[in-house]
């Protein structure tokens, strides 16, 4: 069974994580920049996570025989203070040039203040200037109906932005619709305590259907698991989904949404 695991944080799991990918199927591994476990206390930090996503991880990865690509930005919980955000911001594109970088990501809301909506909406013009496609995070539990309605609200305002070339991930039952209904894509973050069950991500897909809809791990510091994609493939076989309905999920439609991006060749 071959999967794409499109949303992972690698750089916080061990190298045996990747094994266990690849002897479970997975063939690319695609990594947003994110949180790293405590907040970076200068733009220098940064530099070197970049460098870490787009030099190192690659070659960890392709030992595997896994292709690895990264999304850069500053991440929501950081982005909240708008002179360390811009000085960040205004490292990413050097790194665009990197062959393995598709976008623009995570971006997003965290506690949905204004100044992580300032933010965002610079990281949603540097992806348009530079033609890119946007992976946005959505906050987590009670702040995510609100802060995905104010992202919502937000993306409305770029007249020239592409909505196939947006995925809005962790959604959940009470804001999929909502996504799905604007024209994005849709991803859904199997976590064993939050976000959704491996049953509940099932529900969703078999309520409104398979299109612009992927699965994604999101494995990071936190408590997480690198193989929910193929366990949650495993547990549709067992509801009597069929095989090919199972690969449009984990494989195609992740295949479909990440080759927008020209460098995205499997």
């Amino acid at each position: 069974m071959r999967y794409i695991e499109p949303h992972a944080h690698m750089v916080s799991r061990t190298t045996d994580d990747y094994e266990k990918l690849a002897l479970s199927g997975c063939e690319v591994v695609c990594e947003p920049a994110f949180w790293a476990g405590f907040d970076r206390s200068s733009a220098d930090g940064f530099h070197d996570y970049f460098r870490q996503l787009t030099e190192y991880e690659p070659k960890r990865a392709a030992r595997y025989g896994i292709k690895h690509f990264s999304w850069l930005c500053i991440n929501p919980k950081e982005a909240d203070d708008p002179v360390f955000a811009r000085e960040v911001m205004g490292l990413i594109p050097q790194f665009l040039k990197c062959p393995t970088v598709l976008g623009i990501g995570e971006i997003g809301l965290n506690k949905n203040t204004r100044n992580e909506l300032a933010i965002f909406e610079e990281h949603v013009q540097l992806a348009l200037d530079h033609d890119l496609p946007i992976l946005i995070h959505t906050p987590h539990l009670e702040d995510k109906l609100k802060g995905t309605r104010l992202t919502l609200d937000s993306l409305a305002n770029f007249s020239h932005l592409d909505r196939a070339k947006v995925i809005i991930d962790h959604v959940e039952e009470h804001t999929v619709s909502q996504v799905l209904d604007a024209g994005y894509w849709a991803g859904m973050t199997l976590y064993p305590d939050s976000k959704c069950s491996l049953d509940r991500a099932i529900d969703i897909l078999e309520i409104h259907g398979p299109e612009r809809l992927w699965m994604n791990s999101a494995c990071d510091w936190g408590v997480s698991d690198p193989l929910a994609v193929p366990k949650c493939a495993l547990q549709m076989k067992r509801r009597e989904h069929t095989a090919e309905a199972v690969e449009r999920v984990i494989y195609q439609n992740p295949r479909d949404f990440l080759s927008q991006s020209a460098r995205f060749v499997i």
